[in-house]
């Protein structure tokens, strides 16, 4: 498996070259950037704009992973306004048509949300609601990715939605895309169930991972802690990933930050990550 890291978990004044080449030099094989409304990589990027981003990495010598997003927090593809939806459909579509400039082949989604406990009045939408507007949205959307030959990876998140590994496979088979695909957050699952469960279940729907760690004890979004620092059995996770022949991806997604000396939750979070795959460091497994 390949050792990558979400944008996100860099400081937040960090600007893309700049995160670029901090991944570089903190060992990861790979990057996953991230679609903004607005400011750099965002919206209203050109194709030109895009591009650059990808000869930077390459000039780097870095892999670009996969291009997520954090706007369907905002424009939920299950939403009860058709309009919102409308627009969730719209980003979905710049996205993969990113993606695409990009080289990358999946793309991270938020597949929508029922509630939201850490968002303050946030919509509640029900059940059944919710799960029809997602399968319609992704029937469509699933033309659109094999159009760019970009996987739309779905990922599990605190939405009280797709709640077991069961009903993601099952809304994903529903669909039956090969363009449409699961993208498991390991930490997410922690709050009610196994990640090692999930991936038995989802198997070969699994197109990306991200890792990241979780003390149950805590509780709600304080219980997100370093890699090795929570309650995720990294070795039974492997182990796991390694039974469904998972070979690609592992992309950590740091949160939160550090208060001081941010950028060492880079560092320290790829030496982890080494200690977690069984990478050999001067003779040495860590």
């Amino acid at each position: 498996m390949q050792k990558g890291i979400n944008i996100w978990s860099f400081p937040g004044d960090m600007n893309i070259t700049a995160c670029i080449r901090t991944a570089k030099d903190a060992g990861f094989d790979g990057i996953e950037l991230a679609l903004n409304e607005t400011g750099e990589l965002s919206l209203g990027s050109t194709s030109d704009e895009v591009r650059s981003y990808r000869r930077l990495a390459e000039d780097i010598g870095i892999e670009l992973t996969s291009l997520a997003s954090g706007l369907y927090w905002s424009y939920s593809l299950t939403s009860s306004s058709a309009a919102t939806r409308a627009k969730a459909k719209d980003i979905v579509r710049k996205q993969l048509e990113f993606a695409s400039i990009l080289g990358v082949d999946t793309i991270l989604v938020v597949p929508g949300a029922v509630g939201v406990d850490f968002i303050p009045d946030s919509e509640v939408v029900p059940y059944e609601d919710a799960y029809n507007y997602a399968l319609e949205a992704f029937t469509e959307l699933a033309e659109d990715a094999e159009q760019h030959g970009v996987t739309i990876g779905l990922e599990n998140v605190w939405n009280k939605f797709l709640l077991s590994p069961l009903e993601m496979r099952g809304f994903i088979d529903t669909i039956g895309s090969d363009y449409v695909g699961a993208y498991f957050d390991v930490g997410n699952v922690l709050a009610t169930g196994y990640p090692e469960h999930w991936i038995s279940a989802l198997g070969p729907r699994i197109k990306k991972v991200h890792f990241k760690d979780y003390r149950r004890d805590a509780g709600g979004l304080h219980g997100f802690v370093d890699l090795l620092a929570g309650d995720v059995n990294y070795p039974g996770v492997v182990q796991a990933l390694e039974r469904i022949n998972y070979s690609g991806y592992v992309i950590a997604e740091m949160i939160p930050s550090y208060t001081h000396h941010t950028k060492q939750i880079v560092y320290n979070t790829s030496a982890s990550m080494d200690a977690i795959l069984g990478r050999k460091k001067e003779g040495v497994i860590l």
